[in-house]
């Protein structure tokens, strides 16, 4: 969706509100985003306020288990018409006053992603011996002792 804003820097007290779908071209994604906000001008100062919500299927990172996760991610700009400071990552610089509000949702939306997807937050894994999802129960395993502990774990066992 393109935005056009030069009644937004021309003009005090402007605002438009929206509330659109698109998808996402990423097969991450399990449902179109949709975004709904508004964007103002108060006082001189032209704001983008949204929120975007969508769905994310991936697997689980540490037991492999699809998931599906709904996620809410702000969208929170102050737009610009030109930059004095070119060292500045404050504001959206929009030079031709038209602002492509796709690109910056998705572009907040990946900025959001955690580093790894998780089914809950307490995930125990899979086995790294036999691959039992611990998250379902112990595996009985005899965890392999370190080698660098060997000798320690001898010392204890002639003390017995």
């Amino acid at each position: 969706m393109n935005i056009e804003l030069r009644r937004f820097f021309e003009s005090d007290d402007v605002r438009q509100d929206f509330d659109y779908e698109f998808p996402a071209e990423d097969d991450l994604f399990s449902s179109p985003v949709h975004v709904s906000g508004f964007v103002k001008n108060a006082t001189g100062i032209v704001s983008l306020s949204a929120k975007a919500e969508f769905a994310v299927s991936t697997q689980c990172a540490k037991c492999a288990k699809n998931i599906t996760k709904s996620m809410t991610v702000p969208v929170k700009h102050f737009l610009i018409a030109h930059l004095n400071d070119e060292n500045n990552d404050e504001y959206i610089l929009v030079e031709n006053m038209v602002l492509n509000l796709d690109e910056l949702v998705m572009e907040d939306i990946y900025l959001s992603f955690p580093t790894r997807f998780l089914c809950k937050e307490d995930c125990k894994g899979l086995c790294p011996l036999c691959g039992q999802d611990l998250n379902e129960g112990e595996c009985g395993c005899r965890k392999p002792v370190d080698p660098r502990l060997a000798a320690l774990q001898a010392l204890l066992r002639d003390d017995e």
